[in-house]
């Protein structure tokens, strides 16, 4: 069964993680975990990288979060939120200027590569960073696989976080975050977690 919850943002950052220094000044906004059951040995964050579609997690959820998806891009068109920015001025904003050329090179993913909504800051064993920007937020999905036992969550199986960095981009951000959070806490995230849960669960049956 699915056992996802709110972690505690200490755990998340007692991991040693190339995440913590890179956006050492950007805001933690929370943690999310699931245990994945089984899986056994050697399970990278590629391989839960896998489980996900190609267009990105805005295509794996169920038939309400795909809608709240379509509503947020409809009103980014409408208000021009979402307009891409000139190649100059990306690179000149992106935190992908602070990756060390030992990162870039030890990524699975060339950095920038198009990945949903985001764009890959880096994909290594463990440990993935996505980043967006567009007019509402300047925000960074940190996803890292740990075995379970080396977080004394018991033996077996495999701990997944979801930690979320959001820098202020305006005024609009706070207002935006806000209006956001009990959709995305209670709606999309659960839709998108139990999505990874059952995929993980068909690609490795206990036991595997």
């Amino acid at each position: 069964m699915l056992d996802h919850m709110r972690c505690d943002p200490a755990e998340f950052r007692a991991l040693p993680l190339e995440v913590h220094a890179l956006l050492a000044d950007v805001p933690l906004r929370d943690v999310t975990a699931i245990d994945l059951p089984g899986g056994g040995p050697s399970r990278t964050i590629a391989d839960v990288r896998a489980l996900l579609p190609e267009k990105g997690a805005g295509q794996m959820g169920n038939g309400l979060t795909r809608s709240l998806f379509m509503l947020r891009f409809g009103l980014g068109r409408l208000f021009g939120w979402d307009r891409p920015e000139s190649p100059e001025v990306e690179a000149r904003v992106s935190l992908r200027r602070r990756l060390s050329p030992d990162l870039v090179m030890r990524s699975q993913v060339v950095p920038g590569t198009p990945d949903g909504f985001f764009r890959v800051m880096y994909v290594l064993e463990r440990e993935m960073l996505v980043e967006a920007r567009n007019a509402t937020v300047h925000a960074f999905l940190a996803s890292v696989l740990v075995p379970r036992a080396e977080v004394g969550a018991g033996p077996g199986g495999y701990r997944l976080y979801w930690a979320v960095y959001v820098h202020r981009r305006s005024w609009l951000t706070p207002f935006y975050m806000a209006l956001i959070e009990p959709f995305r806490r209670f709606i999309v995230y659960p839709s998108l977690l139990r999505r990874v849960y059952a995929a993980w669960c068909g690609r490795y049956p206990r036991g595997a």
